[in-house]
């Protein structure tokens, strides 16, 4: 099976080569958008421990939530800055025509 931190940097490997080949600023935009979801991808992967309980009730080895808490924070940011990129971008657009 593959993992998520295998998974994690496919998607961000992905997202730098659209971001070194593609010249359209939507593109651009949502390249720099897979670079972020592959970093989220691969820190969850490396905080995960197989067979981890959650820290409530502890049993056995418990897993970190400070990684999963702080994905989610970075992932609530990355969607306000890709809206804010693509109003941008369509601002830059009808300043052109």
């Amino acid at each position: 099976m593959i993992s998520a931190e295998f998974t994690g940097i496919i998607i961000m490997l992905i997202g730098m080569y659209a971001l070194m080949t593609k010249e359209n600023l939507i593109k651009l935009v949502l390249s720099i958008n897979l670079v972020s979801i592959g970093l989220v991808l691969f820190f969850i992967g490396t905080g995960y421990i197989e067979g981890g309980d959650v820290p409530i009730l502890p049993r056995s080895t418990v897993v970190d939530p400070l990684p999963a808490t702080l994905m989610l924070t970075t992932l609530v940011v990355d969607v306000a800055i890709t809206s804010l990129a693509l109003a941008l971008v369509l601002k830059i657009r009808r300043e052109e025509e």
